[in-house]
């Protein structure tokens, strides 16, 4: 979901999107690389860069998981209850 924002997808903006560390972030893409969902290449604006990019066949397997997503946070939002998502996310936030 993080790589189908749009503007430049380089490893330092996926990374703190995710709120990770880069190598953590190499190392869960490798998967993703092999099985031919995303594709890592150099930028050629700054080489130390790489950029990140779903590639059609993740696209799609994104777009079929979405549904699923969005069903399984509204049943998790309901087992909060009404103001229980607010909460839950405004304390998250505060971790972060």
């Amino acid at each position: 979901m993080s790589l189908s924002r749009r503007g430049p997808n380089n490893m330092g903006r996926v990374a703190v999107l995710l709120a990770m560390d880069r190598t953590t972030l190499t190392a869960a893409l490798k998967p993703l690389e092999r099985r031919g969902l995303v594709t890592v290449t150099i930028d050629p604006a700054d080489r130390r860069q790489r950029r990140l990019a779903l590639t059609q066949r993740g696209r799609r397997r994104l777009a079929a998981a979405v549904p699923i997503w969005d069903r399984e946070h509204t049943a998790i939002d309901a087992l909060f209850g009404v103001e229980g998502p607010k909460h839950l996310h405004a304390h998250l936030r505060a971790l972060v």
